[in-house]
């Protein structure tokens, strides 16, 4: 049986991950792994997480099941965060919790595939697992070309995909701080964007895993908010591994936007029996953490200022690669409007080994850095190193 499979390439970030590991020079630099870091390098448990710990420890009376939809009191505490003043839109829409925004991505596109849906139009580049998830599904991948040269969003390119996906198609955006390329919408291109699928009725799938971490809470909902203000059915794929720091604990929550409440039951009904297929019950910890954090007014501030932090860092770093102007042949300049913990140079593959080889400066080789792993120190020698590389 075993002799029939045949070997699959290693992840390549995480043979990035040993090859950074291994190196002895003190001053290496790590852009590859796609976490958050303070400037002392640190990827630290948030102070809201570890107090919401402590009370599951001191109050938590049951290890027992759930059910397939998970913690229901997590996945409603987040809708206000994600969809604003009227969190259920009337009644149209409910979630359910996933492991990670990887689980709810699966969901999503599953469900979708279940409902009839053929194909799906994405952006690239994009985050490599929608990908495999889409050829796991054998989900046909459309392709268009999110970024223009300068650094902003293809707009027409998105529009197209949307207008001409068919009644068998679905695109997939990113709500914010797109991964890899950091390039957003604008609020006028949304309206747009919007506008393009109520018109079209193509479904819309919007994966939103760094809520909080481009230009604030609300500022990264709102191009999410606009499409499902303009739509009658949409899925929402979201994370909180990145904004509330549990990266392992894989926390994640999956929304279904129907026309009426009810409309839900039957997708939910088929939501639960490919969640009970798939990892039957979702991990509880993580998301009961978030749980308690939301219904807590002192937590709730802790994390958000927590967050705030965070992303004030990361916009630090982006304001100084800007004001940097060039490195070599590379703008910087574009990184300052973009968003959240990830940025793509246009460095070769050969360069990005140079880099590695000659100045110990680790990242993917399509040339995705990790903002988050540059730092005060380090930054003059990356921006040095860039230049010494491709100038």
């Amino acid at each position: 049986m075993l002799d029939r499979l045949s070997p699959q390439a290693p992840d390549a970030l995480l043979a990035l991950i040993r090859l950074y590991a291994a190196d002895p020079r003190e001053d290496k630099i790590d852009l590859g792994v796609g976490v958050y870091r303070t400037e002392e390098g640190a990827t630290p448990v948030f102070a809201a997480i570890k107090a919401a710990e402590q009370r599951l420890v001191d109050e938590q009376d049951s290890k027992s099941y759930l059910g397939p939809e998970g913690d229901m009191g997590f996945v409603n505490a987040l809708m206000p965060y994600i969809f604003g003043g009227d969190p259920t839109m009337g009644g149209r829409l409910s979630g359910m919790q996933t492991p990670g925004g990887t689980g709810a991505v699966r969901l999503a596109l599953a469900l979708a595939q279940k409902a009839g849906v053929k194909r799906v139009h994405m952006g690239v580049p994009s985050w490599p697992n929608h990908a495999q998830i889409l050829a796991d599904l054998g989900l046909e991948l459309v392709t268009f070309e999110h970024a223009n040269p300068d650094g902003s969003a293809n707009l027409d390119a998105v529009l197209g995909a949307i207008k001409g996906a068919g009644a068998d198609g679905a695109v997939l955006l990113h709500g914010c701080c797109h991964n890899p390329t950091g390039i957003d919408y604008t609020a006028e291109q949304w309206d747009a964007i919007a506008d393009a699928f109520a018109a079209s009725g193509t479904f819309p799938i919007i994966d939103a895993a760094y809520q909080g971490l481009g230009q604030g809470l609300e500022e990264d909902a709102a191009g999410l908010r606009t499409v499902l203000a303009k739509v009658p059915e949409a899925f929402i794929a979201y994370s909180c591994d990145k904004n509330f720091g549990q990266y392992r604990d894989r926390v994640g929550a999956f929304y279904i936007l129907g026309q009426s409440s009810d409309s839900l039951d039957a997708p939910f009904s088929n939501a639960n029996a490919l969640a009970r297929a798939c990892w039957s019950m979702p991990p509880d910890h993580g998301g009961a953490a978030v749980r308690i954090i939301l219904r807590d007014p002192d937590l709730t501030k802790l994390w958000l200022d927590e967050l705030d932090t965070m992303r004030a860092r990361m916009r630090g770093v982006r304001d100084a690669l800007a004001a940097a102007g060039t490195a070599g042949r590379i703008d910087l300049t574009p990184l300052g409007t973009q968003n959240g913990l990830f940025a793509m140079l246009p460095v070769t593959k050969e360069e990005v080994a140079t880099l590695r080889d000659e100045h110990a400066i680790y990242m993917a080789g399509s040339g995705r850095i990790n903002i988050a792993g540059l730092t005060s120190a380090n930054l003059p020698k990356f921006i040095a190193a860039l230049a010494a590389v491709t100038g």
